[in-house]
């Protein structure tokens, strides 16, 4: 183990990736070996301190946010064990998404689906129930089938739901709350091949096509671009099938279209889910129920012209299909996220608040990583789970050591 396990950068300051959170933790800490994990969390209890883990900051929420100990997991990086057989791949924890193709790749295996940003790392991702877009598929969370964690008593427990399915579907969408994940093993797909299609149409025409669309794709995604009213459309489809045939886009796009629009392209999975996000932005996402989905988007389509039109950040439509995990926000439901943005640097209080109230009218669940401002009082009316949650959390962790301020808030202690 190495003598000096604690890191303090930059004088123990840390800042998520829009910039809209930042903390100052005693100490960050960057283990390179489970070892040290289990030793940093040991000395932390002995210590007082509360434990939070970062992956690459990419969420809006204060979830890594922490005056205690930050453990940053970029060194607990790589494929630990891939089975071709199985179709099983057991990754560290730290892991990036976006490292994860290339070797699974070499082990004829790939990830069933994956979203438009691929810098999360695997537990953060596996934590807050990031997803892609897909009628049939389900999230990243899903897909997990075991999971390592260090305990707050410092133990490595192995969790599957072979073991003790309670505490497993607790796990899989935790917020880091049960411990510090070290390794997942992810249930994948033979390595395949997608055809990307990309267009833009008026939104009237996407939205008139909808739901032929969605039935026919294995993933369909749009962006609603505001000032232009154009949807901004992707189709990914294993080659194996054929796609319908689209016209030509026209060629006076305008240069906010062409962002999201480009040709034809045939590759493997992992190279074709992720799109660049150069620019800073914060970004609110809510799960509702799929058949309302189509009038959700037309109220918030209003919302933008009527009351927020200085706003020109595009709206995101996927879906996603109902799982059993307990704080996935698509639990027994099959949905659709509907994705709000703005600048980093702009003004977005005032019309995350308004897009807010449309998704609590029709029962949204927010994305845990994305910005909201519900209470433990609204999550336990939207999540039938949620005092089972509660029981594992503090079996698991009975004096809170894997809480902060915004995690203590939901879920409490107690």
């Amino acid at each position: 183990m190495s003598d000096n396990i604690f890191d303090n950068i930059d004088g123990h300051a840390w800042t998520n990736w829009a910039g809209n959170i930042s903390a100052t933790p005693q100490q960050i800490a960057r283990p390179a070996s489970e070892a040290e994990v289990v030793a940093l969390v040991q000395k932390a209890a002995q210590s007082g301190l509360p434990v939070r883990v970062v992956g690459s900051g990419h969420s809006f929420q204060p979830l890594c946010a922490t005056d205690g100990l930050l453990l940053n997991l970029d060194d607990l990086q790589g494929v630990v064990s891939a089975d071709s057989a199985s179709g099983l791949a057991t990754v560290w924890a730290g892991t990036k998404l976006h490292a994860l193709g290339e070797p699974l790749l070499e082990a004829g295996l790939a990830l069933e689906n994956m979203g438009d940003i691929d810098r999360q790392s695997v537990a953060g991702a596996i934590s807050t129930g990031t997803h892609g877009t897909g009628p049939t598929l389900r999230n990243l969370s899903s897909q997990v089938v075991g999971l390592q964690l260090v305990t707050a008593a410092g133990e490595i427990v192995e969790i599957s739901a072979d073991g003790d399915p309670s505490i497993f579907k607790a796990a899989q969408v935790s917020l880091g709350s049960l411990g510090v994940i070290t390794q997942a093993t992810l249930r994948c797909l033979p390595a395949y091949r997608l055809h990307e299609r990309t267009w833009a149409e008026p939104f009237a025409d996407c939205m008139a096509r909808l739901d032929e669309r969605i039935a026919a794709t294995r993933h369909f995604e749009f962006f609603w671009v505001p000032g232009e009213d154009m949807a901004a459309c992707k189709a990914l489809q294993p080659v194996e099938t054929e796609t319908w045939q689209l016209s030509e886009n026209p060629p006076d796009l305008s240069e906010r279209l062409r962002r999201y629009v480009g040709p034809e392209r045939v590759e493997w999975s992992h190279r074709i889910f992720p799109s660049e996000r150069n620019n800073r932005f914060v970004e609110m996402e809510f799960a509702i129920a799929a058949a309302d989905g189509p009038a959700c988007m037309q109220e918030i389509r209003a919302l933008m012209q009527e009351r927020h039109p200085s706003v020109q950040w595009p709206v995101e439509y996927r879906t996603l299909a109902a799982d059993d995990s307990w704080l996935s926000p698509t639990y027994q439901r099959q949905s659709v996220t509907i994705s709000v943005h703005q600048a980093a640097a702009l003004p977005y209080a005032d019309f995350f608040a308004d897009a807010e109230a449309i998704f609590r009218n029709y029962r949204g669940r927010p994305h845990w990583g994305k910005l909201h401002s519900h209470t433990a009082a609204d999550f336990a009316a939207l999540y039938p789970r949620w005092n089972d949650f509660l029981a594992v959390r503090q079996e698991l962790d009975p004096k809170g050591r894997f809480l902060n301020e915004h995690t203590l808030s939901l879920f409490g202690n107690g």
